[in-house]
Parts: C-alpha cells; sequence; structure tokens
C-alpha cells in the first residue's frame, strides 16, 4: 500500500496520543514507521528512528535532526508524513519539501499554537512567523480547537485547514473504571472523609498550569473540608511545597506526584479544576469530563471548546481568584446543579470521543492517499 511516516519531538506524545492511529494504518496494509527523539518501539511501528530533535527552536542540534530526518524521508519514499508538536513539525516540513516534489503528502497537526490570545509577546515575536512561514511547506494543516481553526484559515490563506475534535478519547474506559471502585477506601488513604469536598488537578507543577491560584482560593475559603489533590511533577514542586506551608494548607493541599493511574484520582473527586493559562485542548479536562466530574476551568482557548459556561461546568478568568472561589462554592453545596453539569458533561464529551476523531482523521488521510 505505500509508507506512513509520524513524526513527534518525544515518544510519549506518540504514546498518549497516535497508538490508534498508527493501528489503523497498519491494519489498512500500510507500512508504518515512526521517528522521534527516544528509543521507545510501538507494536504497530514496523520501524522506528531516533532523531535528536530539541524542543527549543534555538538549540543547535535541531540543524542535526534536520540532516537525520532529511536522509530518512528522502530514503524511503513515503506516502504521507503526518508531523506533530511545534519544533519536529517545523523540521520536517522543512526536511519534506523535496519529498511533497515526488508526491509526499505532508500533514501537520497544530496540538495549540504557542501563540493565542493572552500569550506572552516572545511567543508571537518567535513562533508565529515561523508557523505562518511553514505552513506552505504542507498539504494540510489540522487544528483541535476553534481559535486556532478560525486563526489559520485567515491568516494562512494559502494552506488547506481542517478542523477535528482533538485526537480523540476513550469515553467507556474511563467510565468503566468505577465499576467497583472503592471510593471511600480510595480517598480514606489521602486522608479525606466521604464527607469531605476533594478538588482534584492533573498536570504538571509549572508555572503555566497555575496550581497556586487554587492553593491562595483553599486559604481565603478556610474551609478544612475542602481538600486539593494535585497529579504531577515539575519544576514548581518546591515552590508549591513553599506556598503550602506558608499558608498552613498542609493538611488540605495533597502534591502526590505523577500517577500512571489518574483514573482512580478522577472517580475520587468531587470538582475537577483546571486553572491553566494556555492550551490547545486539554485531555485532562476530557478525562474528567468523561468520569462524571463537574468541572471548573479557566476561560481560555481549548476549554472554551469543551465547557460551556453554566450548561456542563463554569468557566472562570484566570486570575479572578473570588469567581473562582464562588464556583467551588456553588458545587460544594449545590448538589441539583452538581447533578445538571455531569449530565450534560457527558453528552457534551460525546463529540470529542476516540471514534469521532478517529473518522474524522480517516476522512482527511483518504483525502490525501
Amino acid at each position: 500500500m505505500g509508507k506512513i511516516l509520524f513524526v513527534a519531538s518525544v515518544d510519549e506524545h506518540i504514546n498518549c496520543f497516535h497508538l490508534p492511529y498508527l493501528k489503523w494504518f497498519k491494519e489498512h496494509g500500510y507500512d508504518v514507521h515512526v521517528a522521534t527523539n527516544g528509543t521507545e518501539k510501538f507494536a504497530d511501528a514496523d520501524k522506528k528512528f531516533t532523531v535528536p530533535f530539541e524542543r527549543s527552536p534555538l538549540k543547535i542540534n535541531n540543524f542535526t535532526a534536520y540532516k537525520v530526518l532529511k536522509k530518512i524521508i528522502d530514503q524511503n519514499n513515503y506516502s504521507l508524513i503526518h508531523c506533530h508538536t511545534p519544533v519536529a513539525s517545523v523540521i520536517t516540513r522543512l526536511a519534506a519539501r523535496k519529498a511533497r516534489k515526488s508526491g509526499t503528502k505532508v500533514l501537520y497537526t497544530a496540538h495549540g499554537f504557542h501563540f493565542c490570545q493572552g500569550a506572552p509577546l516572545k511567543n508571537w515575536l518567535i513562533f508565529y512567523p515561523i508557523e505562518k512561514w511553514c505552513s506552505r511547506f504542507c498539504d494540510c494543516l489540522i487544528t483541535i480547537n476553534r481559535e486556532d481553526f478560525l486563526f489559520a484559515q485567515k491568516k494562512f490563506s494559502k494552506t488547506n485547514v481542517e478542523y477535528i475534535h482533538g485526537i480523540g478519547i476513550d469515553i467507556d474506559k474511563f467510565l468503566n473504571a468505577k465499576i467497583n471502585f472503592k471510593r471511600k477506601e480510595e480517598r480514606k488513604k489521602l486522608g479525606i472523609a466521604d464527607d469531605d469536598i476533594m478538588l482534584l488537578s492533573v498536570g504538571e507543577l509549572n508555572k503555566n498550569k497555575n496550581h497556586q491560584l487554587i492553593i491562595r482560593c483553599l486559604a481565603e475559603l478556610n474551609n478544612k473540608k475542602i481538600h486539593y489533590i494535585i497529579c504531577g511533577t515539575g519544576s514548581l514542586k518546591k515552590y508549591l511545597k513553599g506556598l503550602i506551608k506558608e499558608l498552613k494548607l498542609e493538611n488540605n493541599v495533597h502534591l502526590v506526584g505523577y500517577q500512571n493511574q489518574t483514573v482512580n484520582f478522577y472517580h475520587m473527586a468531587d470538582i475537577f479544576v483546571f486553572p491553566s493559562r494556555r492550551e490547545g485542548l486539554p485531555v485532562s479536562v476530557m478525562e474528567a469530563m468523561s468520569c462524571n466530574i463537574p468541572v471548573v476551568a479557566s476561560n481560555i482557548r481549548g476549554c472554551q471548546d469543551l465547557i460551556l459556561n453554566d450548561e456542563n461546568g463554569f468557566l472562570i478568568n484566570v486570575d479572578d481568584c473570588q469567581s473562582w472561589i464562588q464556583a467551588i462554592e456553588k458545587l460544594a453545596i449545590d448538589s441539583n446543579l452538581k447533578s445538571k453539569l455531569i449530565e450534560n458533561n457527558l453528552k457534551r464529551i460525546s463529540k470529542f470521543s476516540l471514534t469521532k476523531s478517529l473518522q474524522e482523521m480517516q476522512k482527511i488521510y483518504e483525502d490525501f492517499l
């Protein structure tokens, strides 16, 4: 049938988002190749290449990555190349220019442009000109949120732009995990009583994820029955631990580190809080929605695609601490409101199911093969 190449900066990106798509191509008779800066093997990949991508566009190693990837592309006569992650996608589009003249189709999925409403000026100065210039070197730009889609249509007018409902989420997997789950016992291990309110966030401990906002909200709430669990690790761990100690919240805020089974934490939680400053289409919000948890999220790109304010959750301006507090208090005391949001959540998340996303991507693939 031909050869397909998937490219991303790291193995984790392929593992988290693209295994179903590798499988789809394999089942349709294609040879599937993967190129990342990693050594992991994938079950549905016939070949795995290690390319020394760096996440920073200014790293000198990216010149080496370009040479390595160009050689791979020139030698393999691919029918289609699908690239992901900003730096790896820039390098791929440049390295595939010769191959495109011979008929190779190049697709690029933007999982959230680094430039967006509210993004730092440096992001606009660095990433926007690069993306605009490189847009001419792909056959299709795929976006996963409405803001990026409308922006790309307007600014990258010479490029074919498509919109899909994210990379897809296996809703049944999260719902089925609740069967026989011993919620009360699992909460007890964290020191959380059955009648306590458990807030949950899942994400890296960094400035963008903005966990400190919810910690400061808890200090103002001053309610010992409310606990905040954060799954994740990162550069701000020491700062957050210091803030928790400073605000005397050691018994109420719990940093539990990276968790392989975050689904258990979703099913323990009462409210999912997502105070992030910038997102593409946040997977953790989708997972929370799939687990029947009401969501309070930042009023930003991506979250606006998933949450309809006061219908299946609340959208709050990022730094409006009082509005975050009010939303948390409402959900803590109003069981009818909570039930309404949960019911609407399941209706809303169905649009972003893995089945739906696979169908949308299959149509795009078929258009270019």
